[in-house]
């Protein structure tokens, strides 16, 4: 008598990855994400790889990552995937600060964010 078999976060035809604690603002990684969406993933791994943006190489490990995931775990066709959804949220923010003039202080938000990024297989062979 085991466990009942969770059942899945995504469909059948579908794989993601996601990444916590990415040191750059929600904002600005929500620039790279929308950078990706709707396109083939060979595509999006190459606008990855040459995008100017500090985070776009974190962004590509897990595109990666998710394209494996859907390779190995779900068994899709790799040709055939694209970017179905991707999409960030906040975590946390470190707070640091700095003395300013008069007697005040400088407040200095370092925020973390993270990403979602789920890849779908097409119709086209599947």
């Amino acid at each position: 008598m085991g466990k009942e078999k969770n059942p899945r976060r995504v469909a059948d035809n579908e794989a993601m990855a996601v990444c916590r604690m990415l040191r750059t603002s929600p904002q600005k990684l929500n620039l790279v994400a929308g950078l990706i969406r709707g396109k083939k993933v060979d595509k999006a791994l190459a606008d990855l790889t040459f995008s100017k943006r500090r985070i776009a190489g974190e962004v590509k490990k897990v595109l990666q990552s998710a394209i494996a995931n859907a390779e190995n775990n779900h068994g899709l066709d790799v040709d055939n995937l694209i970017v179905a959804e991707a999409w960030c949220g906040k975590n946390l923010v470190m707070k640091r600060g700095r003395p300013r003039a008069r007697g005040r202080f400088g407040k200095i938000m370092k925020p973390f964010s993270e990403i979602t990024i789920k890849v779908r297989q097409t119709g086209e062979s599947a």
